[in-house]
């Protein structure tokens, strides 16, 4: 038995052949799991459980069928879908944790973050992340209209991709080091949680890192994103393995 590791999804209705493979997934390959961990960004832009997408609609039934069969199914909040609440998760038969969270694995405890925490570098993005995390902000957003909210998100994510857009036309190498972990925040959360492990998402550079924090080694891995493909990290008893689908 396994456990399984996803991350970065963006399933969006624009995308229906990725919806697709994460219910086939959700069918067969999770069905023989012992639990699915879903680390952010489920959907690509999230404006309210009151959202009647069929995509969600879709998604919240795949999930809930595995959940029934008896694999737990845990959901972390992304940069995307920081608007799920409980209300979907209940329709989804989903638990939602807490970013961070530490899980205990075969007997060894592993740190779960969305990874955007991590990106500290990208201060603009944290301070987007600070006003948008907070409970006034979100209870102000939510009482809009279901369109002024779409239409919200419709142009944050322009913006986003403007801001990458110029980010690549000046110093790429800034962009890579912005958009990426900043080293000494790992090393300082690894060392805060007094773990050896940590798994994440929101990068897209999906790998698995060694490192030295205060003399132990640790691990981060990093989940790739379902852009093109499926990404999963596999744990079991023998170890961790990342996998494309």
């Amino acid at each position: 038995m396994s456990t399984l590791f996803v991350s970065d999804l963006h399933l969006d209705p624009v995308r229906p052949e990725i919806t697709a493979l994460f219910l086939r997934f959700l069918r067969e390959r999770a069905a023989t799991a012992d639990a699915l961990y879903i680390l952010g960004d489920l959907f690509e832009a999230w404006v309210g459980d009151d959202d009647p997408s069929e995509a969600g609609a879709e998604v919240a039934s795949g999930l809930r069928a595995l959940a029934n069969a008896g694999v737990p199914v845990y959901f972390m909040h992304g940069n995307r879908d920081f608007l799920v609440g409980q209300d979907y998760a209940r329709r989804a038969g989903m638990r939602i944790l807490p970013d961070p969270s530490v899980v205990s694995l075969h007997g060894k405890p592993v740190l779960l973050m969305h990874g955007d925490l991590l990106c500290s570098d990208d201060t603009a993005y944290q301070a987007f992340r600070a006003q948008t995390r907070d409970p006034a902000w979100q209870q102000r957003f939510l009482a809009q209209p279901l369109q002024a909210r779409l239409a919200f998100a419709a142009q944050a994510r322009q913006a986003s991709m403007a801001r990458q857009q110029e980010m690549l036309q000046g110093d790429r190498g800034s962009f890579e080091t912005v958009t990426d972990v900043t080293p000494a925040t790992v090393e300082a959360t690894l060392a805060r949680f007094g773990v050896d492990t940590l798994v994440h998402g929101h990068t897209h550079r999906p790998a698995v890192h060694e490192l030295q924090v205060d003399g132990r080694g640790c691990r981060r891995v990093v989940l790739g994103d379902w852009y093109e493909q499926g990404s999963v990290l596999v744990v079991d008893a023998t170890g961790m393995a990342l996998e494309r689908l």
